[in-house]
């Protein structure tokens, strides 16, 4: 009996496969992603994060956008990811080779923080038979297969991946508590996470409740964890 492979898909079919179809994609190690829509309070969130992330930077001076869309690419070029909230460091963009055409940075320098909003959506991946991204995408849509939910994703695949490329902070917003218990504690609490690299690694440092969010990016960030919780509400 021979078992089918999904097809691994490079970052350059995957770009030029991008159908403008409002559907979100990721690729997740040679595979593509069709990222389930996300819920209401879930979105809430993303847009109450940004406003504050923006505020601190314009209050600042700091040459810091956040795009509506942009691509982030791991080193190894077998992921790409849309990060929830994408924090640009204009200032470096000009040496990132595909971010003109394509909208991606694949360097730390470009990225002063990532944030990652922890849902209950669950991605579909294809069964792929076929030798092109063409007929992957056929596949996906004909036959999907739930794989994982988004809290793994982030704790774990986009964590690890985001250490490596070395963004120096990463936020972890789990308004919900969806994550598992070794993350959010047991019983389950809605926390924030603030992943900070130190050398090589991440330090993580977890909020609750009415605890001030402590940001290495912005030290002056006036914001409590249950602050972002609410915003779900």
């Amino acid at each position: 009996m021979t078992q089918t492979l999904p097809l691994p898909v490079t970052f350059e079919e995957f770009i030029e496969w991008y159908p403008n179809d409002g559907v979100r994609y990721e690729l997740h190690n040679g595979v593509i992603i069709e990222m389930a829509p996300p819920t209401g309070d879930h979105e809430k969130v993303v847009g109450f994060l940004a406003e504050k992330i923006t505020i601190e930077y314009v209050r600042l001076g700091l040459p810091y956008r956040i795009p509506k869309t942009a691509f982030v690419k791991t080193p190894s070029a077998k992921s790409t990811y849309l990060p929830d909230v994408l924090l640009l460091n204009l200032d470096n963009l000009g040496n990132e080779p595909l971010f003109q055409k394509q909208s991606t940075v694949t360097q730390a320098a470009s990225v002063p923080l990532i944030v990652e909003v922890v849902s209950q959506c669950v991605a579909r991946v294809p069964r792929v038979e076929a030798t092109d991204v063409s007929a992957a995408l056929a596949s996906l849509r004909a036959s999907p297969v739930r794989v994982s939910t988004n809290w793994r994703d982030d704790y774990h695949l986009k964590f690890a991946d985001y250490e490596q490329m070395g963004i120096p902070e990463f936020w972890i917003a789990d308004y919900a508590a969806n994550g598992g218990k070794r993350f959010i504690g047991d019983p389950k609490q809605p926390t924030f996470s603030v992943c900070q690299l130190v050398g090589d690694e991440y330090q993580i440092t977890k909020f609750t409740g009415n605890n001030l969010i402590v940001s290495p990016t912005f030290s002056q960030l006036n914001l409590t964890a249950q602050q972002v919780f609410d915003a779900a509400l």
